[in-house]
């Protein structure tokens, strides 16, 4: 064993020996962990992690975080996060529920929500049946730290043809205990035949605490279900996140992933999903925001396994000082998955002379009655239309903020929650014309 992950054995050892934990669980938790240990962190030799150094999280050591308390600082936590305040709302303060600050009732019937540590102990043959079984942590580091680290999450359960009355709002919060640690949280989705849900997880914490987030979800989505997911991760400049989303998709079904990254000195967002039966579509879309030394990565995923299915990615950054940009889209389409119709576009625009993209679109096609296109663009502001809009009147540097904001705007639009796009495009256009 490397002493990059010796120095986590104590901690498992006392993870794996949690009172009440189910057998299957501590089994899966010890070979998770064996995986782990037997590949280690990526590098950059890795194909996935090519431009993504994680070099900065191997080479810390975070702690478990024990005995946390509620404290004062949940209250503003809380008001910082986009959205409205009337939905069913889960809280999270350093990885621990914070039942006095949540409200899952009004979900409506046919729509069940209860933490990890609950689920386990009140349906445990369903939890399961579906925790580790679609979030493949097999080769899959950060997954696999997850899996064997777990400490607790939400479980969603909606009925076949249900519909949740509102959105599940999950605000992963971290005040200054949680200096020095690792949070695992899991987020466990089913969605029944013709059910719908939408979910949005927030990561929000207190400026200048040093951390590390390693969240993963896994969705299942039966014939025509739609889920809508949307992650907005607005962490410290000084925290480290993780974060991966792999979903399933049966016949007819829908999956809108949405993510927004501002946050964070290295960010990392994984958005896996396979088209499993025909007549599936996906929508991946993202934006982030950086600046000074940030690092921000999203790598999509997307099988087409099924005929006649469709898949659309829109990715954009906006880059400033001497920050790192990184998407990497890999679309498979399989020999039975004819008709597929996938698109994939990523755009950059970088606001200063050392800020930098990698931008990597992989098509893999074996099949030949196939509608697949990608394209990729990396930019400064445009100086027809600079000069265009300071020829009328407008100062420099409003201009340009007008249109970097124009530039972020195409992306947001396609936020379906009225309340979660009006707040991030108001976060945007702050940051964007303040002078």
């Amino acid at each position: 064993m490397s002493a990059a992950l010796a120095k986590y054995a104590e901690a498992f050892a006392a993870a794996e020996a949690a009172p009440g934990s189910p057998a299957w669980l501590a089994e899966l938790r010890k070979a998770a962990h064996a995986e782990f240990n037997s590949i280690g962190f990526p590098t950059t030799r890795n194909e996935n992690w090519h431009y993504t150094s994680v070099t900065p999280i191997a080479e810390r050591t975070f702690r478990p975080l024990k005995g946390a308390q509620s404290s004062a600082a949940i209250g503003g936590l809380i008001e910082r996060a986009v959205g409205d305040a009337s939905w069913a709302r889960a809280v999270f303060l350093n990885g621990q529920f914070e039942p006095s600050h949540s409200s899952l009732a009004s979900l409506g019937r046919g729509v069940r929500v209860s933490t990890l540590t609950a689920a386990l102990a009140e349906q445990p043959d369903f939890v399961s049946a579906h925790l580790g079984k679609l979030a493949a942590w097999n080769a899959q580091a950060f997954t696999a730290f997850n899996t064997a680290f777990v400490q607790d999450g939400l479980v969603v359960r909606v009925a076949r043809g249900v519909k949740a009355e509102m959105p599940l709002h999950v605000l992963h919060l971290v005040d200054k205990q949680a200096a020095g640690c690792m949070i695992h949280p899991r987020l466990l989705v089913v969605l029944e035949p013709s059910a719908e849900l939408t979910v949005v997880e927030s990561y929000i914490s207190e400026r200048g605490v040093e951390y590390f987030t390693n969240g993963v979800g896994e969705a299942t989505l039966g014939d025509g279900a739609r889920f809508y997911h949307c992650k907005v991760q607005r962490e410290s400049r000084e925290a480290f996140h993780v974060g991966t989303l792999q979903a399933t998709q049966g016949r007819d079904s829908l999956f809108h992933s949405f993510s927004y990254a501002s946050g964070g000195a290295l960010s990392r967002t994984n958005t896996y999903t396979r088209l499993a039966g025909q007549g599936a579509e996906v929508r991946l879309n993202g934006l982030y925001l950086i600046d000074g030394a940030q690092h921000a990565d999203h790598q999509t995923i997307v099988e087409h396994i099924a005929p006649g299915c469709a898949s659309r990615e829109l990715y954009k950054g906006i880059l400033d000082g001497e920050s790192h940009g990184v998407f990497n889209g890999k679309v498979y389409v399989e020999p039975e998955a004819q008709q597929t119709d996938g698109k994939q576009t990523n755009h950059a625009l970088l606001l200063s002379p050392t800020a930098r993209v990698d931008t990597k679109p992989q098509l893999e096609i074996f099949a030949d009655d196939v509608k697949c296109t990608h394209g990729a663009t990396v930019g400064r502001l445009d100086d027809i239309a600079l000069f265009y809009l300071k020829s009328r009147g407008m100062g420099a540097d409003h201009a340009r903020a007008v249109l970097t904001y124009a530039f972020a705007a195409e992306v947001l639009e396609t936020v379906e929650l009225d309340e979660l796009r009006d707040g991030l495009e108001k976060i945007a256009f702050e940051r964007f014309t303040r002078a």
